[in-house]
Parts: structure tokens; sequence; C-alpha cells
């Protein structure tokens, strides 16, 4: 698909590292599944890798964490 933030490159499958910040928690997750420009680097997630984010994220805060880096598990 054509990148709607500088509308000049394509996205093609590679990974990321995505960092979710909620409260005074911090996530880094790496190798994020996702599309990515190949001329600005802007990654976009889909519907389900997102959920999967999000879903950790409220694990962690339920468990206490305030820092940490993962890799990305799938499902």
């Amino acid at each position: 698909m054509k990148c709607v933030i500088c509308k000049l490159g394509e996205t093609s499958p590679a990974t990321t590292t995505v960092t979710l910040e909620q409260g005074s928690m911090t996530l880094v997750f790496k190798g994020v599944p996702a599309q990515v420009c190949d001329n600005c680097g802007e990654a976009y997630l889909d519907e389900a890798t997102t959920a999967r984010l999000l879903e950790t994220v409220q694990d962690a805060a339920r468990a206490g964490v305030q820092v940490a880096v993962r890799d990305y598990l799938a499902a």
C-alpha cells in the first residue's frame, strides 16, 4: 500500500519495535510484524497485532510491571 505519512513510499512486510506507555509503565516490544514504508520507515500494524499488544500491556499493568523489553510473541 502507499504510505499515508510520506505519500511516496510503498509498504512491505517487515518487523518493527513498538514502545507503549500507560501511566508510569513503559513496555518495548521488539520484532513486531508490520507493514513498513520503504521511504520513511512508518510502520502499520494490523488489528490482531495491535489487540495482542494492548492485551499484553494490560496484563503487565496488573502484574505491576514498570519497565520491560520483550520480544513479540504471536498468540
